[in-house]
């Protein structure tokens, strides 16, 4: 059986547009969409026992913030800050200035250390004080320390000078010179030196004796152009356990005195009765030895020439 064709129509393209646009209508109001039914829900936070401990962090923190403020208003009160210093401790354009007494626990490095002008500088200390100056590698160069028994001065050379600075007192490894007019010593045993003198004058007080001593060795006064002793209101004496020498090379030996005493001179034996008179020769032997001999009407020394041997 044949049937006959039929005719269809293509919708046009505004038609299927309908078509969609009803479709869409009616399946979305229609129809109800089915979601699952163990769905997992995230939260965002911290909560319970975690937040209980952050909210105590933070108050201790600030509890910390706030001790630690108050600390340092307290310090910044007792310790006396200023915008100038601290406490008695000044800044200034030249430096530091401290006022009042001072402990220093450890070392002090300065450059300068002066009081002011009304006061005087005291430097204090149990043990002992000990100022060192050294050079750009750090070493000592020099050093004083004053201690309970001693003071102590290392370095090359130590002087003392006036306030015009003139040089009062200096001494080396070579010498010790005295720069002043006058030297005095004023102990009851005098001065002890083991080596040399070298002055222009030796001199004692008024109404003072002058002793010069050497007790186990020899004493020697030289002088380029001569040494005088004098003794104004006094005497002059010399003791010596061996020999006592005057010795003049170009010159001579004057005693120049009203009287001129040898009481220990040997003296020779007397001569015949009746020709003494109480009157002596000074003889002098060969190796400077004198002796006493009676006088005569000629010398009477050879009669007694043995002495001399």
């Amino acid at each position: 059986m044949k049937g006959n064709p039929a005719a269809v129509c293509s919708p046009g393209p505004r038609e299927v547009q309908q078509m969609v646009r009803k479709q869409y209508t009616t399946t979305t109001e229609g129809t109800h969409i089915q979601r699952p039914e163990n769905q997992c829900v995230y939260k965002i936070g911290i909560y319970g026992w975690r937040k209980r401990c952050l909210y105590l962090f933070v108050l201790l923190l600030l509890i910390i913030l706030l001790v630690n403020f108050a600390l340092t208003i307290w310090i910044l009160k007792v310790m006396w800050f200023s915008p100038t210093g601290m406490g008695h401790l000044r800044v200034t354009k030249d430096g530091l200035r401290l006022e009042g007494e001072s402990e220093f626990l450890f070392p002090l490095y300065a450059k300068e250390i002066h009081s002011r002008v009304d006061s005087s500088l005291l430097l204090q200390s149990t043990q002992n004080v000990t100022v060192n100056a050294r050079n750009s590698e750090g070493e000592v160069t020099g050093r004083l320390k004053v201690g309970p028994k001693m003071v102590e001065v290392q370095s090359q050379q130590f002087q003392i000078n006036s306030k015009d600075g003139k040089p009062l007192f200096t001494v080396d490894e070579k010498e010790v010179v005295v720069g002043t007019d006058k030297l005095r010593v004023t102990g009851p045993e005098g001065a002890l030196f083991e080596h040399s003198v070298e002055t222009p004058l030796v001199r004692a007080d008024p109404f003072q004796d002058l002793r010069l001593e050497s007790p186990t060795r020899s004493l020697s006064m030289d002088a380029p152009k001569g040494v005088h002793i004098k003794a104004h209101a006094g005497k002059i004496e010399a003791l010596s356990q061996m020999d006592i020498i005057f010795q003049s090379s170009d010159g001579m030996l004057v005693l120049d005195a009203e009287t001129v005493c040898l009481p220990k001179l040997v003296q020779g034996t007397q001569g015949p009765a009746g020709s003494s008179q109480r009157l002596y020769e000074i003889c002098v032997c060969p190796d400077g030895k004198l002796y006493l001999s009676v006088a005569g009407v000629g010398t009477t020394c050879h009669e007694h020439s043995h002495i001399c041997l």
